[in-house]
């Protein structure tokens, strides 16, 4: 019989599909990735086997019969192979089905001092080695998610209409103002600027950007690299993250709510079906309460809750004896993590939007309320982690946002954005994901840098 090839997927697939007729087919095989771990017990061997197109690992055996077992015992942790072997089913052992091995060749040797061997590394080891490192078991199932999330996203946002815009990495402001941002240079000594003719920076939001986009297509999104130059070295913060943000016209603060609980359940959903041994992992190995928060998130009705009335309560439960880190709660303030998750967790138990925030603790562009007080924006929160999605109604109204704009200082150089309300603006509003986080969420990964094929943190970059 042929020699069929096969991906580990591919035969996964076939022989847990159930079709009696395509197993039956199946004979002599032909299988290329790399060697978890080799054990040579004498009379017989097992390599736990995997190319990467599967999170579970086959399992190959060979014994002296085997053409090549010279090479095959030899073959370390790490080891590029090509075997070639029959199936035989094992229905009643962990794994469906084994591989005997006939003939192994070595595609690529692996060197002594090769970093990943049989035993738990810590991820501070493992960020240090990220060139290796998704070959570990975490890393191969969180960068398996981040590129199933990254299609959810797509998915989502396709299938109800939206254009996909690519806004600027490069750009001369710095979305709201914070001054937080890495300036682009040229190496002219003479004028590092001169090649733009002005100082220019990378971009911290592709936000003002896509806003005129939603002018033309009405419903619009972009999805990409963000860059923030700030010192803080916490597991939620990194100076190069990439962001979802989605700009929808005569949209107002409750239809952008709705459609962040669609897309925060839709993605949910999707890593689940598309990842169930990935998901079953982070279950086991990061977070034994994950999947119980995600089903929750996702039989949940998201709770809507004025910050006015979450000031209240976190007031109230000082009084109490609550203990916060930051027990003096007031009217104005940003709340921390440490609010936000008492008020998803203890007081609603789920899903809260929180809305209606001061306008003095949020940016120029977010619509101002009758009260002249707040503006119209919402913070999703979710138990376990806070804040993971912030969002808003944009100010309209061409001489509301003038006069913010001219106290910011950055009218002039925001000439064209004012426009867009000058041009047939309409009612219209927006949301922001920072994808590394939601990706933390979805796997319960403690740490934005193990999130991240090469994280970018202040203090250090090797990459």
């Amino acid at each position: 019989m042929a020699i069929q090839k096969f991906t580990d997927f591919e035969l996964i697939d076939v022989i847990t599909s159930g079709d009696a007729e395509e197993i039956a087919a199946l004979d002599v095989v032909e299988l290329e990735g790399w060697v978890k771990t080799n054990r040579d017990n004498g009379s017989i061997g097992f390599v736990e086997f995997n190319d990467g197109t599967y999170f579970k690992n086959i399992q190959l055996v060979y014994d002296n019969n085997c053409k090549s077992h010279d090479i095959i015992v030899k073959a370390g942790t790490g080891c590029a192979i090509r075997v070639v072997g029959k199936v035989k089913l094992t229905p009643g052992a962990k794994q469906p089905f084994e591989i005997v091995v006939d003939e192994c060749e070595i595609e690529g040797e692996v060197a002594e001092d090769y970093p990943l061997q049989k035993k738990r590394h810590s991820f501070e080891f493992l960020r240090e080695i990220a060139h290796v490192r998704p070959r570990a078991n975490t890393f191969q199932a969180v960068y398996r998610v981040r590129s199933v999330l990254s299609m959810a996203i797509h998915e989502f946002f396709n299938q109800r209409g939206f254009v996909y815009v690519h806004t600027p990495l490069i750009t001369t402001n710095d979305g709201e103002g914070a001054g937080n941002v890495f300036d682009v240079t040229t190496h002219d000594t003479k004028d590092p600027f001169e090649f733009y003719g002005r100082k220019v920076n990378l971009t911290v939001t592709g936000q003002l950007h896509v806003e005129p986009f939603a002018l033309a297509f009405r419903n619009v999104y972009t999805f990409g690299p963000a860059f923030r130059a700030e010192h803080s070295n916490t597991v939620r913060h990194a100076s190069e993250f990439w962001m979802i943000e989605p700009e929808m016209a005569f949209c107002d603060l409750n239809g952008n709510m709705q459609i962040i609980e669609d897309c925060v359940k839709f993605c949910i959903n999707y890593v689940i079906a598309s990842c169930p041994e990935e998901m079953k992992f982070f279950n086991t190995m990061i977070d034994n309460t994950l999947m119980d928060r995600l089903t929750h998130v996702l039989n949940s009705e998201f709770k809507r809750m004025d910050y006015t009335d979450g000031i209240k309560i976190l007031q109230e439960a000082v009084k109490n004896g609550h203990k916060f880190e930051n027990n003096n709660i007031e009217w104005g303030m940003d709340l921390q993590s440490e609010h936000e998750k008492y008020l998803t967790e203890e007081v609603v138990k789920g899903p809260l939007f929180l809305i209606n925030y001061p306008k003095e603790i949020k940016a120029f562009y977010m619509r101002v309320n009758d009260d002249n007080k707040t503006v119209a924006a919402c913070d999703l929160l979710v138990p376990g982690v806070g804040e993971l999605v912030g969002g808003s109604q944009r100010e309209e109204r061409y001489e509301i946002l003038k006069q913010k704009m001219e106290a910011l200082g950055n009218a002039e150089e925001l000439s064209w954005y004012l426009d867009t309300r000058r041009f047939g603006g309409c009612r219209h509003s927006g949301f922001g994901i920072g994808f590394d986080r939601l990706i933390m969420y979805v796997t319960g990964v403690g740490n934005i840098r193990d999130t991240q094929p090469y994280p970018r943190t202040s203090g250090s970059i090797k990459y």
